[in-house]
């Protein structure tokens, strides 16, 4: 039996605040104590903050790692490993990869990068090379040829333990301002307006013909498996509604504040990017994610594209926002564990894995210090 006593430390409970100690034994929370441990050998925190470890149900990061410049695609496993540690320094213990399924036409790197993650992720995890514990997130382009191919290559992996329904569609969700879109299209791929255009009405085109019955073969092909269901950038209360009375209880970036509010009315569970929150806005002009907090209509944060926002997004929620520290750290942890059916982590709690964070806060920036995962220190 290994112990491990972390003391002088400001614990996180799910309801307080807590000056406390936490005991340690063969990677579980065995004790939470109130005060100061004595005992020799205890790791004193100089008084910061003890978090559980975060829980990112939904990042892009291994893409950032692959492509760091546009023309120069980085070694599949190397990529993976930077993934790793980046979330790893940024108190990420537990990484839902979101590998997305199907290209619409401006990304055919994706294929590639979907293909590779799933074989890297399966190899560098049984070698026990990751500082954090990574699973699947499918990110399903509902409108693209190639998606029921990639999906079915997947569907009974065991890694599997979300699935999302996207639509990124020319005036769609998070394209809905189709101007917008446009620009952003020629300057990605430095063609005329004419080829643009062109481009544009064949994806709506293959939208009308394809989106519907792949969004029910997905639904009747990952039915055996339960899996937590998200739909994806909801632009409308209809939308969230149909999709809730389709077992699909995730809104995943919701665009505007109205589908939020619909899912909160439904009971579906809200998730906003933390990128949002620490940048103060919507990259793409879509709905504040802090005015989502204020309004009561979020439930998990997820790292998106910067897995170190998780922390700072935390910790701003609590500052700008009128809630809690407890709850804008449950956040990050307790809520997207329990989104994804984790049941074993999240919570400073007897019997739960020893995922830890210290977080050294000053001048109003969070700072992470120390990661624990199941008790071993990893960052």
């Amino acid at each position: 039996m290994t112990e491990t006593i972390l003391t002088n430390a400001r614990l996180i409970l799910p309801d307080a605040v807590l000056p406390g100690t936490l005991v340690l034994r063969d990677g579980l929370i065995a004790e939470v104590q109130p005060g100061r441990s004595a005992i020799p050998g205890a790791i004193d925190l100089g008084g910061d903050h003890l978090m559980p470890g975060i829980v990112d149900v939904h990042t892009d990061n291994l893409e950032r790692q692959v492509l760091p410049r546009s023309n120069a695609r980085w070694p599949s496993r190397s990529a993976m490993l930077a993934h790793d540690a980046q979330c790893a320094a940024a108190g990420v213990t537990t990484v839902l990869d979101a590998l997305c399924l199907g290209d619409l036409g401006f990304d055919p790197g994706r294929g590639q990068t979907f293909r590779d993650g799933v074989r890297d992720l399966d190899a560098l995890a049984d070698l026990g090379l990751f500082k954090a514990e990574h699973f699947l997130h499918l990110r399903c382009e509902l409108p693209a040829q190639d998606m029921p191919a990639a999906l079915e290559s997947v569907a009974d992996h065991p890694r599997v333990v979300m699935a999302s329904l996207m639509d990124h569609s020319p005036g769609i969700g998070q394209y809905r301002d189709v101007e917008r879109y446009r620009a952003m299209r020629q300057r990605q791929t430095q063609q005329g307006l004419e080829a643009v255009d062109r481009r544009i009405a064949e994806l709506l085109e293959q939208r009308a013909r394809l989106r519907e019955p792949q969004r029910r073969w997905l639904l009747d092909r990952l039915a055996h498996r339960e899996l937590p269901l998200a739909s994806h950038d909801d632009d409308n209360a209809e939308d969230v509604i149909r999709n809730a009375e389709d077992g699909i209880r995730i809104s995943e970036f919701p665009v505007v504040m109205e589908a939020a509010q619909a899912a909160r009315r439904i009971g579906v569970e809200v998730i906003a990017g933390a990128p949002n929150i620490v940048r103060g806005g919507s990259h793409s002009g879509n709905v504040n994610a802090a005015d989502m907090v204020r309004e009561g209509v979020v439930d998990a944060l997820a790292s998106d594209y910067v897995p170190a926002a998780l922390v700072e997004a935390a910790w701003r929620c609590a500052a700008e926002t009128g809630i809690s520290l407890p709850d804008s750290v449950a956040m990050v942890t307790e809520a997207p564990a329990r989104m994804a059916r984790l049941t074993d982590r999240g919570r400073l709690a007897p019997g739960l894995r020893a995922d830890l964070v210290q977080v050294h806060a000053r001048d109003g920036m969070a700072v992470v210090r120390r990661v624990w995962r199941q008790g071993e220190r990893v960052a």
